[in-house]
This record gives structure tokens, sequence and C-alpha cells, in this order.
């Protein structure tokens, strides 16, 4: 088993998974979840990928908004096919903890959940709002549907909630969370960070109290603004904003609270980062711009997944290979199969001088090579094999 790689795991209630798309980094996130679950951890993966790819793997038709649990016969071949199915409350983990103590099970649970920011803004507005009535004004604005319907900006903030909403729920030991593509994993973690800026702001503070701003005459000049404002995009859009806003007051302070609650848990000592690529330049590129990105934001990258790798077969050099092909002169099928492992291994030398100089770049304690597989992620049994490969010792 890979010890540095068990060690992050080990460590970490949350693990952070970066990288651009197309590298298998949402496999990767479920595969570490999983292997969570199998060393007895309540572990649930969160993906923001919309594809269905990790729901079918799973053997669900989608995934909710909620963690669902995977049926353990799925992920444990030796249980029987009468153990308990799945649950999409979160607070079925917590009941599984206490009766597999009193069981003396060894396993833990395998949970997983696709955000629906939309679903999350809705929720978080209904838990933040004073009364009933007040989240259905927010609910029903038109500013609102079309700004938590939104996939810029609104979709990481979101995501960000959802893993606050399930790290405070204390039913996990270990939550997995599969970013956007890196780029847009930047405007994931600095989420919070943007939000607490703009509710700071002396505009969205004035536009919050709609008492303060139609009874002051000191407020005439920003009635000014939206009466010009009007003009330009109509006036029912700037009563639908100043209603939105109005409908806010007194959520400010809580909105505030939360997004510092969640860079505090991004910050956290529990909390580790993976960068997932592959050996192809352009991926190597990304991972390394994220890499320092997230150093200029003080952070650290704990270790560095490198997905379909292909890995050396052979110690010979450049010399020796040339010499073989002398030698097999006179054997065409030889010299074919001379070349062609010629041709890998030149191939798997550059992907290891690559691999060396974004681990060098990022500083990463952790490097982990996982081999290019005949076949595609598609069911649990191949997820575990991908589980299995990343803790098997492919340290480098």
């Amino acid at each position: 088993m890979n010890p540095r790689l068990t060690n992050v795991i080990e460590r970490s209630k949350i693990v952070i998974v970066c990288g651009t798309g197309g590298v298998g980094k949402t496999t990767v996130s479920a595969a570490l979840a999983l292997h969570g679950a199998t060393q007895g951890l309540n572990a649930v993966v969160v993906t923001i990928d919309p594809a269905r790819r990790l729901a079918h793997t799973l053997g669900l038709d989608n995934l909710p908004n909620r963690p669902q649990q995977i049926d353990p016969s799925l992920w444990q071949p030796h249980l029987a096919h009468s153990s308990q199915g799945a649950s999409d409350d979160v607070a079925a983990a917590s009941a599984h903890t206490d009766s597999s103590s009193t069981a003396g099970a060894t396993a833990g649970t395998f949970w997983a959940l696709q955000l629906d920011a939309k679903a999350t803004f809705d929720d978080l507005i209904r838990s933040q709002s004073e009364n009933p009535a007040q989240a259905e004004r927010i609910l029903a604005n038109q500013i609102y549907r079309n700004l938590s319907g939104a996939l810029g900006g609104t979709q990481e903030y979101m995501a960000m909630e959802k893993l606050y909403e399930i790290e405070s729920s204390q039913q996990f030991d270990l939550i997995v969370v599969d970013t956007p593509p890196s780029r847009h994993a930047l405007d994931f973690l600095e989420a919070p960070g943007r939000l607490n800026r703009f509710l700071e702001h002396p505009v969205t503070r004035l536009l919050t109290a709609p008492t303060r701003l139609y009874l002051r005459a000191a407020n005439r000049a920003m009635m000014g603004l939206l009466r010009a404002m009007s003009r330009v995009v109509g006036a029912e859009v700037v009563e639908d904003a100043v209603a939105f806003f109005g409908a806010f007051e007194g959520m400010e302070a809580g909105f505030r609270q939360r997004a510092s609650r969640i860079e505090a848990v991004i910050n956290s000592s529990d909390t580790s980062f993976l960068v997932v690529t592959s050996p192809r330049q352009d991926s190597i590129e990304e991972a390394r711009f994220f890499g320092r990105r997230l150093r200029e934001t003080g952070q650290k990258v704990a270790g560095v997944i490198v997905n379909r790798v292909h890995p050396r077969r052979t110690d010979r050099t450049a010399e020796q290979f040339a010499a073989d092909k002398e030698t097999s002169e006179t054997d065409p099928t030889l010299r074919a199969a001379v070349d062609n492992l010629a041709r890998w291994e030149a191939l798997a030398a550059r992907e290891q001088d690559q691999v060396s100089g974004l681990v060098a770049d990022l500083g990463a304690t952790v490097t982990v090579m996982i081999p290019q597989f005949g076949r595609e992620i598609y069911d649990m049994a191949s997820l575990n094999h991908m589980s299995e490969s990343l803790f098997a010792g492919g340290e480098k």
C-alpha cells in the first residue's frame, strides 16, 4: 500500500481534488472516497461534473443533491445482497455508525452526491431567512431566479456551501470534493472571499436596507442613480433588483458568517489538496498553473496523481535499443517488436521527465502514477481496480 497517499487520507477530513478536464479527476475522486470506506471511514464524494458517468459507475441512474449511500454489496462483494439498501438521507450515516459499532463491523460507508447549484441555493435561502415569507419573496424574485440558474460564479459558491453543509453535519469522516476544471477551481476556492467583499460593499449594504433607501433624504443620490439605470435597462428590471436586495434585509450577517466559516474550513489543517493530471503536456501545464495559484493563496499541494501513464517496461537505454535493431535486421517480426518497445520506452521516459518537472514546481510530497488502463472505468469492479492502483505503491 502507498504509505504517503494513505497518510494524506488518514490525516484529512476533506480532500479537494483539482485538475483540468478529461484527466479522470471525477473517477479518481470516487476511488479515493471508496478507499476511505474500505478502511472503515464514512466517506462521501461530492462531484460537480454534470455527466452521469459516475452515477452509472456506482450502479445508479443519477445522483441526487444530497448524499446517497452506495449499496455495500456493490463495493464489498463478500456481503450478502440482503444487506441494507441505499439511503438518500445524511442522517442514516450516523445511524449506520452507531449500529456498526455494536455489530462489530469494520467496513465504513460509501456515499456520493452531485451538486445541484439551484437546489442548494434555494435550501440556503430557506435556512437563512428570518421567516418563510421572506424566503418565498426571494425565491419568487426574477433576479434571484436568473442568478440561481446561472452557471458562472453561482455554481462555485454553492459547491463550497454544500461542502460546508456536509462538513457541519459531522456525519462523515472523509469528504472528497471533485472540483470544476482547473481555472474554474480557483473560482471555487475564492468564492467565499468574493461573497464577503460583495456583502461589505457600500452599495450592497444600502440596497439591502430598503427602509433607509426610500425614507432617508441622504439616499437621494442613490435614487437618482436608480432612475438613470431604469432609463437604460427598464424600470421593471430596476424594481426587481431593488426588491431582490431589499428582500435580503437582515440576512447579510448570516451570509457573511457562513462565508467566513467556509474559508476557515478550506484553510484548516484537516483539508488537503490533490492535483490530478495526465502526462500530456497541456494537462501538465494546467496542473502547474493551478499549483502555483494555489501556493499564492497560502495553500500547499499535498500530492500529485498522474493518470493514464505509460509505465516503463524495461531499463534498456536508447543505445541498447539501437543495437537490438541491428541484430534483428533479418527478422521483420522481431524488428517490429523492438521498434514498438523502443517507442513505448521513449514515450514513458518523456512522461517521467514532464511529471518530475511538475512535482518539483509544485513541491508535492506525494506522487502517484496510475497506468493507462485497457478499458474505461464504467462499473464498480473497475472503480475498485482504480482505487487499488491508487494505493498499491505506485509512488515515484
